[in-house]
This record gives structure tokens, sequence and C-alpha cells, in this order.
């Protein structure tokens, strides 16, 4: 079976590399981008199964790479899930993880609520079994 692919895209360095390589080790294939500018050309080229992305970044609004990613045909039913400081945890457990319509998961979060998120919108196959494929 292939491994699912992740896109990361948060202009936390630090952040995505620890994220990165947690996922990797439970069978991703993950792609890191930390500056949103070139968010939506590396998803183009990447072709994720699934991307996080951070709401609040310096240079372009997460919001506005979601849209670019959206109206991309070869991109548009890629799943998209927010990552972001400025919902609270409890903000976001009370409305189910969902705020106007989009996923959202509160920083700081746990790879195991990151891993639950992806196989809950990929399928219980998302990523591969330990030792890989």
């Amino acid at each position: 079976m292939p491994r699912s692919r992740v896109l990361l895209i948060d202009d936390e360095p630090s952040f995505t590399r620890m994220l990165k390589l947690n996922l990797e080790r439970r069978g991703f294939d993950v792609m890191m981008e930390n500056n949103g500018a070139n968010a939506h050309a590396v998803a183009r080229a990447f072709r994720p199964d699934f991307i996080f992305l951070d709401v609040i970044m310096p240079d372009v609004d997460g919001g506005e790479i979601a849209a670019q990613i959206r109206g991309d045909a070869n991109l548009k039913s890629v799943p998209i899930v927010f990552l972001t400081a400025g919902v609270s945890k409890e903000a976001t457990r009370l409305r189910k993880n969902v705020i106007g319509g989009e996923i959202y998961l509160a920083k700081p979060t746990s790879v195991e609520e990151v891993v639950r998120c992806i196989e809950r919108l990929l399928g219980k196959q998302a990523g591969v079994t330990p030792g890989g494929s």
C-alpha cells in the first residue's frame, strides 16, 4: 500500500521539523514548507493526500493559501486542516474542531491528535504499518 503524503505549511520551522519527524516514524511521506508564498507551488509539485495549514503567517494568510489550493483542479479534493494558536483547544473542542465550516486543530497539538485527524479524514489505512513498505 502506498504511503499517505502529508504537506505541512507553517512558518515555524521547529514545529514543522518536529511534526515531520514524528509523522515519518509513523509511516507517512511528509513535505514541509515554511514560506506561505511558496505553499501552492509546493503543493502542486508534492501532490499531497492531506494538508496541515497554519492560519497566521507573516507573508500570506492561511485562508488565502487554502483558497489557492482549493481553486486548483489537481488539488481541490485534498483535505485541509488548519493549525492555529489563534483558537483555544476549548473553543475547538466545543465546536467539534469545526469553525466557520473549516476543520481546525489548536496548537499546541500532539502527534497522536494529528494522526487521528489524518486517519479520520483519509480512513484507517492512512500511513503504513510500522516498518514501512
